[in-house]
This record gives C-alpha cells, sequence and structure tokens, in this order.
C-alpha cells in the first residue's frame, strides 16, 4: 500500500509533497557554492523556536544552540518556546497553522513527522505537507539494554529466549509512538519474536523496573543509558543505527550481529510552515549549517549524546519520506492506533 495512502489516505498528497520539493531547487552544492549575504527585508521581528517537549531534552538543547548562535549575527532576539503534549502534536500544530514568514520555526521530530500520521486516529495537521523542510540537525541512537538477571549476554541469546518463551519476555518505552517504542516493534518484526510491550510516561519510570527486573529489556537513548552501561547495572547487547556510535564503539550494532538494515534513532530537524519564501528558507539553511559546523558546537553537542549532521532541504525530505514509510509498515503490523 503506498505511503500516504497507509498513513494519510489521501495518494495524491505525495507527489504534491514531492512536486513542492523539487520547486525548491536547493541542492546541496548550490548550497554550499552560493554566497550568504542576509535578506534586507528578512529577519525584521523576533523569531520563535517552537520546541514541542519540555525544557532541558535533545530539541530543546537544539534549540537553544541554534537560538544562541543567530543572536550573534542577527538584529533580532531569537526565542525558544516549549509547548510539549500529545507526542509532540500540540506544538506542531501550533507552528503548521502559523503564518510562512520564517518568524515561526520548529524543532520537528522523527515521532512528529514520521510516526505521528500511521499512529493516530486523527491528526490536527498534515505531518508532511504542512511543513517546509529546512535542514536536518542531529540525531541519537538508540540502544537496546537487558537486565542484568535476565540470563543473556549477546543479542542471539536473547532472541533463543524470546522464541522459547513468546510473549513472556517485556520491552518498556518512554511511551506508544516514541522512536524508543518504535525500535521494539521493529525488533518484533525482524527477528520474529514476540516481546510484549510496556509503555511509561517517560524514561525515569522505566528505569527502576528494568534495573529491578519486572520488564526484560528497554530501547533506551545511548547517552542517556551509556552510564549505567558502564557502571554494569544493565547489558547493552546493540546499538540501533548502522554504524557503531563514536561514543560507545565498543557497543556492537544490531545490524552487524545479524539484523541487517536495523535502524531507528531519534532525529531532530528544521521544520517551517508550508510555503516558506525561497529566499528565506535559503538563509535558514545555511545559518543552521554553519551554526551546527562551528567545533565548538559539535563538541558541545557530542557531550550531549547528539551527532550534527546538517544539510539540504531535499536531502531531509527524503528521509522524512522514507522512515515514514517504513514506520507506517511497523504501526500496521503491530496493530497500533491511537485514537
Amino acid at each position: 500500500m503506498p505511503l500516504i495512502t497507509a498513513a494519510h489516505g489521501r495518494l495524491a498528497n505525495l507527489y504534491r509533497f514531492l512536486a513542492s520539493i523539487a520547486l525548491i531547487g536547493l541542492s546541496s552544492a548550490a548550497l554550499a557554492q552560493a554566497p550568504l549575504s542576509k535578506l534586507p527585508s528578512w529577519p525584521k521581528n523576533p523569531i520563535r523556536i517552537v520546541v514541542t517537549f519540555p525544557p532541558g531534552g535533545a530539541p530543546d538543547i537544539l534549540a537553544r544552540v541554534l537560538a544562541e548562535s543567530w543572536q550573534q549575527t542577527l538584529s533580532v532576539p531569537v526565542v525558544i518556546e516549549n509547548r510539549p503534549g500529545v507526542g509532540g502534536n500540540i506544538g506542531a500544530d501550533y507552528v503548521a497553522k502559523s503564518p510562512a514568514d520564517g518568524y515561526t520555526l520548529l524543532i520537528g521530530t522523527v515521532g512528529i513527522h514520521t510516526i505521528n500520521g500511521a499512529l493516530y486516529g486523527k491528526m490536527p495537521f498534515d505531518p508532511i505537507l504542512d511543513f517546509t523542510p529546512i535542514s536536518f540537525l542531529a540525531s541519537t541512537p538508540n540502544v537496546l539494554v537487558v537486565n542484568k538477571q535476565l540470563g543473556v549476554q549477546t543479542l542471539r541469546e536473547l532472541i533463543a529466549l524470546a522464541k522459547a518463551k513468546p510473549n513472556q519476555l517485556t520491552f518498556g518505552s518512554s511511551g506508544v509512538g516514541t522512536s524508543l517504542h518504535m525500535s521494539g516493534e521493529l525488533f518484533n518484526e525482524m527477528t520474529g519474536v514476540q516481546i510484549r510491550h510496556i509503555p511509561y510516561k517517560g524514561r525515569a519510570q522505566s528505569l527502576p523496573d528494568l534495573l529491578g527486573g519486572r520488564i526484560s529489556m528497554l530501547f533506551d537513548n545511548l547517552s542517556s543509558a551509556l552510564p549505567l552501561v558502564r557502571q554494569h547495572d544493565i547489558i547493552a547487547l546493540g546499538v540501533t543505527t548502522l554504524k557503531r556510535s563514536p561514543a560507545a564503539p565498543d557497543i556492537p550494532t544490531l545490524a552487524e550481529q545479524g539484523l541487517p538494515g536495523f535502524e531507528a534513532v531519534s532525529w531532530f530537524s528544521l521544520m517551517a510552515p508550508a510555503g516558506l519564501p525561497k529566499d528565506v528558507l535559503r538563509q535558514l539553511n545555511q545559518m543552521t549549517i554553519e551554526t551546527l559546523s562551528k567545533p565548538e558546537v559539535k563538541q558541545k553537542l557530542l557531550a550531549s549524546g547528539l551527532e550534527p549532521n546538517p544539510g539540504s532541504p531535499e536531502e531531509l525530505s527524503k528521509l522524512i519520506l522514507d522512515e515514514a514509510s517504513k514506520w507506517s509498515r511497523v504501526i500496521q503490523k503491530a496493530g497500533i492506533k491511537i485514537d
């Protein structure tokens, strides 16, 4: 079933989206070669970056890095506005319905733009068509960790145990529809095992149950789980990226252990309402690339477990379509739905 038909019921929207991206005409090479000069008419007003989660998390960190850098070169304030709730849908809906003038931006997430459209029965906005992709920002790997008392040391042992005990093992996540939940569902699909999902309100609630053995395993952000792994409180079986993480090169990927193509990461992007003028899009894209390419910014983000990798609008658009297709399939096969 085509992506947009499955997730939104409107196949024609896919072609509209692809056509709109083609009209942007901003290839990576063109952006790299074109000199950046401040637009005479933009910005004149304060720029607002909306974060769809509470302060302190990865989206908030990225927003504040951009704001701090931009305020050094722009003549207007750059403010952060946290609008959490409903898996990011509250803040995203606000941005989707804002004027497309470059003054209201969104820290997009894998959940908002590639998972929620297939997960929620009703959406107040279209997670693809109602936004202009500006640039990928950064990603953070997820890692599969298990309770020490489970009695497994390798991925192969975990799969064998799960097949011997269908529906008896459990995996926790920080909530239904999060990338951590989707990591577990993808694991079930690719291995053919049946491990029950136990959703929590957040990571802080799931960790005590993992440490206490009340759940068998957990997909967690690598930056959050690594201290417990290093203290030997939990066992890391593999990261969910295609390549090993520079933060933990000793932890193998799930892909290299017999699950080729397994990839499930938390990633973040910069988005604007649909219809953003091309000249404003171009400036915002280059401002983002320049900020995230600074050595001191890279070092700060890597220390927070985030791997910056800014790029062109087309690259981000392709990622969104590819990820939406993958997670729509996983969600449909798992029979997950939120009304």
